[in-house]
């Protein structure tokens, strides 16, 4: 779930720095320290970097992939990233428009032909599904048992989809349409008409159309499994319980689209740098379409695009992501030419925000 006023407040650092040798002052900054996040907030482990357009600057790392046990946690392991998975499904969509294959500003009744849709839904285009103002809630089917069913459905992913986005869409909007009300089921539905415009489940498609061209390599769906941090969760009493990968430790497949994909922060930092250059993979168009925002909310497509501020030189690019066993923060200036990403194997609440605070650590070095 996308906390806005959590990132707007993580944004709202002021000052600037020069850009010469930030590497060295970023590592000499004593307040750089995830040793330091993990003694304050208990959490077991925490990430994080910073990426110019061409390279990691700088990572460190602190903690245990699993409490209790001594396995330090590792540069190349890899993260739940939850709802920062969006922007990449956004982006998936923006290169099968660019193939020629979909179009911006397709209305729902094109992108499910098989559906009888509410009158309702008859103009709302897949922008309004990307921003979260097209009326879809995630409340009624959260509250009509969706998700132990779908943690127990084998179909396959596209008949599962399909069959949400037409119980959603056949009835009337269950929220109000061009009002912001983040909801999951958006993207949910995304990855169905991907999947109708391509014929593919959207795991392959992401694969083929985002991981391999970008070269990312260590990207999963759910809970990392091997010789990875585990997730965790709140142990009543105090403390935290390590949830085994093995078992239910991630939302249900269905949720892919929205957020279920694992990666290390260095392969997310090759999809971050798509928006600090020109680059050949998505189009300046593509681009500027993507980070802004529609209508009146500052939700983009996958992005929270937050004003600028002095230290980013610009707009900020910002989300995170947490299934409440992990949680992940980034944060884009392409003014600056620099993304920040950082990780815990905690939720937010449950690692007292430990991510938030190695990412504002690093910004830190940004700011006269």
């Amino acid at each position: 779930m996308l906390h806005r006023r959590r990132l707007l407040t993580l944004a709202a650092v002021t000052g600037s720095a020069p850009s010469a040798a930030l590497a060295r002052q970023i590592m000499a900054l004593p307040t750089v320290d995830p040793a330091a996040v993990l003694a304050e907030t208990g959490a077991p482990a925490v990430a994080g970097l910073v990426a110019d357009p061409e390279k990691v600057i700088v990572q460190k790392q602190a903690g245990v992939r699993r409490a209790g046990a001594p396995d330090l946690v590792e540069g190349s392991d890899p993260w739940h990233i939850g709802s920062n998975t969006k922007a990449m499904t956004a982006a998936v969509y923006a290169r099968l428009v660019e193939a020629g294959k979909a179009k911006w500003g397709a209305t729902l009744g094109s992108l499910f032909p098989g559906v009888k849709l509410d009158p309702a839904w008859s103009d709302t285009t897949i922008e309004r599904l990307m921003s979260h103002v097209s009326g879809i809630s995630d409340k009624p089917v959260m509250a009509g048992g969706w998700l132990p069913r779908a943690h127990a459905d084998k179909r396959p992913l596209t008949v599962q989809r399909a069959e949400l986005a037409a119980q959603i869409l056949s009835a009337p909007p269950a929220a109000k349409p061009g009002k912001y009300e983040y909801a999951n089921l958006n993207y949910v539905l995304v990855g169905s008409a991907i999947e109708t415009i391509t014929g593919k489940p959207w795991e392959q498609v992401i694969d083929a159309q985002l991981f391999k061209p970008l070269g990312i390599t260590t990207a999963g769906f759910g809970a990392p499994k091997g010789a990875a941090p585990w997730g965790h969760l709140p142990r009543p009493g105090g403390g935290l319980t390590p949830v085994d990968p093995a078992g239910p430790s991630d939302n249900p497949p269905a949720m892919g689209p929205a957020g279920t994909v694992h990666m290390s922060l260095a392969d997310h930092a090759r999809f971050a740098r798509l928006f600090l250059k020109d680059n050949a993979f998505l189009s300046a168009d593509s681009i500027k379409h993507m980070t802004t925002p529609v209508g009146d909310a500052i939700y983009a497509l996958g992005w929270l695009a937050v004003p600028g501020r002095p230290w980013s030189r610009g707009k900020l690019l910002v989300h995170e992501g947490s299934n409440t066993m992990w949680h992940e923060v980034i944060m884009i200036a392409p003014g600056r030419g620099v993304a920040i990403i950082a990780a815990s194997n905690a939720g937010p609440e449950a690692s007292k925000g430990a991510a938030t605070k190695l990412l504002q650590q690093f910004q830190g070095a940004y700011v006269a």
